[in-house]
Parts: C-alpha cells; sequence; structure tokens
C-alpha cells in the first residue's frame, strides 16, 4: 500500500471516528482516549520505530503535557490552550536531558532505565503540592479562545484534526532526507557516523520530538476531563502504547494511529471483552508479530497487492 493511499485511508478513518461520535458524550470521550494514546503512540515512533530507541518514558511526557496544562490554569490563570502550547518544549527538554544522561545505553538497559525515571517521575508527581499531591487537580475550566468555547464535539473535531496532521507530518518526515538517514542510523550506525552525521545527536532530536508530540496527548486529554492526577498517566499506559503501532504497522505512522484505535476499542469499548481487553491485546499482539509482522497496515497492503496482481492477470487473459 502506497503512503499517499495510505494517508488517505487514514484520513477517512479519523473522518468516519468523527461521524460516529457525533454529540454522544460517551463515544466523544472514548474518542478522545483514542486521540490520547495515538499522540503518545505518534510520540513513541519517532525514537522507538525510527531511530530504534527504546525509550519508555513516554508516560511521563504524555504526564509532563497534562501537568502543563493544569498547573498553568490552576496556579497561574492561564487559559488551558497556552499550556498545551507550553506542554511540547518542556517535554523535550527533558527527554533531551535524559537522553543524554543514558547516551551510552540501549537495547534492554536502556528501557529499563526509562521506565524507572518514568515511575519516579510519576512518584514524584505524587508528592508535591504544586501538582496537588495524590489527588492531582481538578476543576480545570473548559478550554476557550479568547472567550469563545467550543462544544465538546468541535473540541474533538479539533484534536483530530491535529492527530491527522501530526501522522501525515511524520509520514512525511519519515520520507524526508532526515527520514532516511534517522532509519538508516537504526540499522547502520557506524556507517552513519562514518558519513559524518552524529548518531547520537539523531538519537536526542527524536527523543525531543517524541517526547513534544507525547506531551501532547497527556495534554489534550487533561483539557477535555478537566482533571488530572499521578494515576492518570501511570506506567501502564507504556505498555499499552508501545503495542500500538506494532498492532497497526510500523511501516507508517498511521499504524500507530490505527493501532491506538484498535487497542482502545477492545480494551475500553467492548463490553464483553472489558474484563480481559489486556489479555486480548497481549494475544493478538503475539498473533500479528507470528502471522503479520509488519501490522494490520502491512497486511492490508499485502491483500491490495495481490488482488491488483489477480485483476491484472485475468486482464491480460482476457
Amino acid at each position: 500500500m502506497s503512503a499517499r493511499i495510505q494517508s488517505a485511508a487514514g484520513i477517512l478513518g479519523l473522518a468516519l471516528l468523527v461521524l460516529w461520535a457525533g454529540e454522544d458524550l460517551y463515544r466523544s470521550s472514548l474518542l478522545v482516549t483514542m486521540l490520547t494514546y495515538a499522540l503518545i503512540a505518534l510520540g513513541m515512533y519517532v525514537p522507538f520505530v525510527l531511530a530504534g530507541s527504546l525509550s519508555l518514558s513516554y508516560s511521563a511526557y504524555a504526564a509532563t503535557g497534562g501537568y502543563a496544562v493544569a498547573i498553568g490554569s490552576a496556579h497561574a490563570g492561564w487559559p488551558l490552550w497556552l499550556g498545551m502550547l507550553v506542554a511540547p518544549p518542556v517535554a523535550a527538554a527533558i527527554a533531551v536531558v535524559l537522553g543524554a544522561a543514558t547516551i551510552r545505553l540501549s537495547g534492554f538497559y536502556l528501557g529499563a532505565v526509562t521506565l524507572l525515571f518514568a515511575e519516579a517521575f510519576i512518584q514524584l508527581l505524587g508528592n508535591l503540592d504544586v501538582t496537588g499531591g495524590p489527588s492531582g487537580i481538578i476543576g480545570l475550566p473548559l478550554l476557550s479562545f479568547g472567550g469563545w468555547e467550543p462544544s465538546p464535539f468541535q473540541v474533538v473535531l479539533m484534536a483530530t484534526v491535529l492527530t491527522g496532521l501530526l501522522a501525515f507530518a511524520l509520514d512525511r518526515l519519515r520520507r524526508s532526507p532526515w527520514g532516511v538517514v534517522v532509519r538508516a542510523s537504526r540499522e547502520v550506525p557506524i556507517a552513519v557516523d562514518t558519513a559524518g552525521v552524529s548518531v547520537s545527536l539523531l538519537n536526542l532530536v527524536a527523543l525531543g520530538v517524541g517526547a513534544a508530540i507525547a506531551s501532547l496527548g497527556g495534554a489534550l486529554f487533561t483539557a477535555y476531563v478537566g482533571a488530572v492526577n499521578p494515576e492518570t498517566f501511570s506506567v501502564n499506559v507504556i505498555f499499552l502504547a508501545v503495542f500500538m503501532p506494532l498492532i497497526g504497522g510500523i511501516g507508517s505512522p498511521w499504524g500507530a494511529v490505527l493501532g491506538a484505535v484498535i487497542v482502545v476499542d477492545l480494551t475500553l469499548n467492548v463490553d464483553a471483552l472489558s474484563s480481559s481487553g489486556t489479555l486480548l491485546v497481549s494475544l493478538s499482539v503475539l498473533v500479528i508479530l507470528v502471522l503479520f509482522p509488519r501490522g494490520v497496515l502491512g497486511f492490508a497492503g499485502t491483500l491490495g497487492r495481490a488482488g491488483t496482481a489477480l485483476l491484472t492477470k485475468r486482464g491480460v487473459r482476457a
């Protein structure tokens, strides 16, 4: 499946989700949860899939976004949108500092250290007065822009557009010269270093970009529900988000969005599976990795090419 078809299908899919949610508050909240996970998964896609860096601190970056919105509103009187603008650079700075401190680590050791950092970060948020301690910060005002307060449907629509734009931009970035170099640094880092491009610098940039995107997920969720606490972005978020690109397909950022929709639907929206949703996700990942290592999008692309070849063959015979 070509990148253009994947983007068109992704945009169409997001539009259908908005129509499905409509004015229904439950469906709207479910779609916001999907978009929150999609943004976190898109954030992980940059360093994890493109650069091959197994950083697992993305619950901390999402929490940074959520608390930037909440603290800015509750203590400084900022409108929620200002906190959403502040969150990405703050999260990127944290990710770059953490990346520089762990620059010599990779694989399991990098994953373990960054996971511990995420857990320590969440614990810290639960012990500070400015963050509201374990209870967090509640009662945030509605999202407004200069006195205009969008309806829940309009907020969902704006969040969907934001997610679509970021997925589209990451897809273009993946195929840009910078994206090609980043992917090459994952496969042949010595060759990239020898060519005069610093692999360490590429990784730091990828970590910063990914953290900034993930923070938007946390900021979006907090702005929509009007509250945040340390449990909102626990490390459990990582164990779901890391599977999303694998389920949807690692060949495109749209795979991360598709994976988020599938995971959230299975774990939250299917009543019959509510008690075993996480187990079902784990089994789904196992089946997909074994049968379809390129994910749902990769499998769809394979079916599309097979169908095209079959039609072409029949056309030649006719």
